[in-house]
């Protein structure tokens, strides 16, 4: 049985990229010193790196770790390279050519290194956006497969070019690019906004929404975190009690039967569960007219729809810059009738 090809992509800084005019693949991390006389298991390399990077989180050890030993001990002769250059932007593919070595004789930045065959540069221009997209990762080194074949077929000349109104991976890769800011949005607000400042992220986003919000006492929890309104006196209606969830578990039918208990004749109630509903929760509200309930996919769509008038500090939590993205052309005969 044939031997599965393996495809390594690659992220490197300029001073790298002048290495690879001189056939080599070069990472940094110059604080390790020589890798290969680390002990050559995983738990070897996450114990090295910590030692040296020791304000670090176990997180990052853990990923710079992983990277470090791949580029060690994983990665061998004759595996296929994929590297976008940063010079002059196009799509470099080699086969790795020689075992690791340590060089600080020709980078002291960049000392760890691989040589590298380079057997063909084609223009980026020339491949999928989802094969592009792929190269995109945020890793200095990273395994390429669900585009591999389109780079193997590069470096045999077989390239299948599709006019970009035609690349059915423009789809995809938009999509990918939304799903990843909205999985990060909950990301955030989970990590940074647990417990009594998860109110406040509400209240203000309630604000951008054109009500009047008022935070009940920290450590008061009797159902209602928050009172929303439209006037300044707080009487015309709707008046409105708030209640939100910052926990990771779904929120139940209880929580929902809690919060219907604490409104009077004409007040409204609103649940906000960042870690989700249950179906039966779901099921009580649908019955309730003065019952309404956010759940975290739901919560990122208001986060997303006023951002922009978010009070800085939360945006602060949720970094996030507005960015064009590929749309895909659904129809081409449709455009061309209305054209």
């Amino acid at each position: 049985m044939a031997e599965t090809q393996v495809f390594w992509g690659f992220h490197i800084y300029a001073e790298g990229d002048a290495l690879v005019q001189k056939g080599y693949l070069a990472v940094g991390w110059s604080e390790m010193e020589c890798l290969s006389t680390i002990p050559a298991t995983r738990e070897g390399f996450k114990a090295k790196v910590a030692g040296v990077y020791k304000t670090q989180t176990q997180g990052w050890v853990a990923n710079q770790a992983g990277q470090l030993y791949r580029f060690v001990h994983e990665m061998k002769q004759g595996d296929t390279v994929v590297y976008r250059s940063k010079i002059d932007k196009q799509i470099h593919l080699g086969k790795v050519s020689g075992d690791y070595e340590h060089r600080p004789d020709l980078s002291q930045d960049y000392p760890n290194m691989r040589a590298v065959k380079w057997l063909k540069t084609v223009a980026a221009t020339q491949f999928s956006q989802g094969a592009l997209y792929e190269l995109g990762s945020a890793l200095t080194l990273f395994q390429v497969k669900n585009y591999a074949q389109e780079y193997e077929d590069a470096l045999k000349g077989e390239m299948n070019t599709q006019a970009a109104g035609d690349d059915e991976t423009v789809g995809i890769v938009a999509e990918e690019v939304e799903q990843t800011t909205r999985d990060f949005i909950l990301k955030q607000l989970a990590q940074n906004l647990k417990g009594y400042p998860f109110q406040g992220f509400v209240a203000n986003l309630l604000v951008t929404m054109g009500y009047r919000t008022q935070l009940q006492p920290k450590g008061a929890d009797e159902g209602v975190d928050i009172i929303a309104h439209k006037d300044e006196l707080k009487l015309e209606p709707p008046i409105i009690k708030v209640q939100v969830k910052s926990g990771d578990g779904s929120v139940g039918r209880q929580e929902v039967q809690q919060l219907l208990g604490n409104l009077g004749d004409g007040e409204f109630g609103l649940l906000v569960a960042l870690g989700g509903l249950s179906p039966q929760a779901k099921d009580f509200a649908k019955r309730k007219t003065n019952l309404r309930l956010v759940d975290g996919p739901e919560l990122v769509d208001l986060v997303l729809e006023h951002y922009e008038a978010l009070d800085p500090r939360y945006k602060s939590f949720i970094p996030l810059k507005k960015v064009y993205i590929p749309e895909p052309v659904q129809d081409k005969k449709a455009m061309a009738t209305h054209a």
